[in-house]
């Protein structure tokens, strides 16, 4: 046991955890840890310039690297700033520790007006996070570190959030460190495996629909092996992108949209795998049988009634139906077949201009292992189910969150937890302008993004809209700054972009300058995709008037 400040306790527990980074503001709560992180060698600190970027930033880094991302914020509006990033890493089921301070000890839960008091801050948060503990003494400060990695570690990984108040965190005390714990994430029951691998070996045109889980619990190698055995195409949803390269032929893509050739493969087909995903979209018949792969049971047949349980972790529990499988001889090639589905599919979308042209430019401007932040404008939409992906970790949304202004700070995220990467990010010139100061950032602390900003001057989505089904636009045109001016005055390199499809040319440009970069696109309003053009608007500004019909 030794003789620490609260700080010192919270921060050397943070390092024996394996934490590295910490994504943070400082405030006049935080003084006690933010000393012992100046103190700290071991930590990397990032100063962001608005609290909404210190857990975007971590959430970057945590899905992008595998390690776990931790942000650090004043109490009250400091966290609440910070929600919007969790979030985003809620939907996505990303593991990112929020530290957060609290009041004085004497005035929790009193509501008498103290700096930055939000009366119970933990209500506020307790939907977007998975665990929460506040820790009032010294002597209890490293066990709340150690609880809040080990709750990261098991289960289904979500946002959980400490908090201290100012006292604990600058008081001395005796605390005892404690060593680091790696939780063994089980498989799915025995028997359940069995009766899995039956059904498998027993369908006659099964499908595998790969989640996010599977990059979550680092199970591609084992989905590959089950999908070789049993020769079964994968889908991937968008957050499971990349499980399996989309050069393997096994790999059907994710453009499983509401029309075409690989929605009708997945509805025909006999046996449907679900691993590491919530099945919200795409939805099965009623009919069709489900096997859902979750470290998280109460997903399981959450969207689906038909479904078989196997409830444990992706890879453990994938691993294992590996050696079921292989106890038979391996199924005849389906290569040809899995290429010619896959040929078809991807023509889904090759006549939606511009946003074919402008994609396609921009993944030929990337590295195959470059990273790319796909964001909440009319391209990073379109890239969900038409962007090729050939490795794990490479492709990042915001999930179902869907959180405009995500995109800048996620992506200097991943660049701080994958620093020999190209990490690009897509966003409009409305979601860029939520975050734009990290600019600054970006350049202070050498994190070498390369963002482009697709400029409309409109939130061009909503604008279109309106015009279409809602009697015309309002408040969705905007004023934007000189981007060039701006870039120039944060002390980024920037370039405008003549043509749209000149963005790929300029991004592998950019890429090689190895600094902080600005890629400005001017772009028109972008048609409505016919992935999205199902939708039909019913309200008082599209009906029309009915149509008289003539007398017998």
């Amino acid at each position: 046991m030794a003789r620490l400040t609260g700080g010192e306790a919270i921060v050397k527990q943070l390092h024996r955890e394996g934490v590295r980074v910490v994504f943070g503001l400082p405030g006049v709560q935080l003084y006690g840890v933010w000393a012992a992180l100046r103190d700290e060698p071991g930590i990397r600190l990032v100063t962001t310039r608005h609290e909404q970027a210190t857990t975007y930033m971590a959430d970057g880094y945590t899905r992008a690297s595998g390690r776990i991302g931790t942000a650090l914020v004043v109490p009250g509006p400091g966290l609440l700033n910070a929600s919007s990033g969790m979030s985003t890493a809620y939907s996505a089921s990303s593991p990112v520790l929020v530290v957060a301070g609290q009041v004085q000890r004497a005035n929790i839960g009193k509501d008498v007006g103290m700096l930055h008091e939000v009366n119970d801050q933990q209500a506020a948060i307790t939907p977007i996070t998975k665990w929460r503990k506040r820790a009032l003494e010294v002597r209890d400060c490293p066990a709340a570190v150690h609880e809040a990695i080990y709750q990261l570690k098991t289960g289904r990984p979500r946002p959980v959030e400490i908090e201290f108040p100012p006292e604990t965190m600058e008081e001395e005390g005796d605390a005892e460190l404690i060593e680091p714990s790696n939780p063994i994430r089980p498989a799915a029951r025995a028997t359940d495996i069995d009766r899995a691998a039956e059904m498998l070996q027993a369908a006659k045109q099964p499908v595998i629909y790969a989640g996010g889980g599977v990059l979550l619990s680092g199970a591609e190698k084992a989905l590959r092996n089950l999908a070789d055995h049993l020769q079964i195409g994968v889908i991937h949803s968008f957050e499971g992108k990349g499980a399996i390269s989309d050069r393997d032929y096994l790999s059907l893509g994710s453009a499983l949209l509401w029309y075409g050739p690989l929605r009708d493969y997945f509805n025909s087909a006999d046996l449907i795998l679900a691993v590491g995903t919530r099945f919200a979209q795409p939805m099965p018949k009623p009919e069709q049988q489900v096997i859902q792969i979750d470290i998280d049971p109460g997903e399981i047949g959450r969207n689906h009634r038909k479904t078989v349980s196997l409830a444990g972790d992706a890879s453990a529990t994938l691993e294992e139906l590996v050696k079921r499988v292989k106890a038979v001889p391996q199924r005849a090639s389906r290569k040809n077949e899995l290429q010619a589905l896959r040929a078809k599919s991807d023509t889904a979308g090759a006549d939606e201009e511009p946003q074919n042209s402008i994609l396609k430019s921009l993944r030929a401007g990337m590295p195959d292992d470059g990273i790319l932040i796909s964001g909440m404008t009319q391209v990073g939409y379109f890239s969900r189910p038409f962007w090729p992906t050939y490795l794990p970790r490479t492709y990042i949304t915001s999930g179902y969150s869907g959180n405009l202004g995500y995109e800048y700070p996620t992506g200097l995220g991943a660049k701080v937890g994958c620093p020999d990467k190209a990490v690009v990010v897509t966003v409009g010139d409305g979601g860029f302008l939520y975050n734009s100061s990290e600019m600054a950032t970006a350049v202070q602390h050498k994190i070498n993004v390369v963002c482009v900003v697709f400029n409309d001057n409109a939130f061009g989505n909503v604008t279109r809209d309106m015009d279409e089904g809602w009697g015309g636009q309002y408040g969705g045109a905007l004023h934007n700054p000189d981007f060039m001016k701006l870039a120039d005055a944060y002390g980024l390199h920037g370039v405008r972009a003549a043509q749209p499809t000149d963005v790929g040319r300029l991004v592998a440009e950019a890429i090689q300058m190895d600094k902080p970069v600005l890629v400005e696109v001017p772009v028109k309003r972008m048609n409505r995709p016919k992935a999205w053009a199902s939708r039909k608007w019913e309200n008082k500004y599209v009906r029309q008037p009915a149509q008289k019909t003539g007398t017998r």
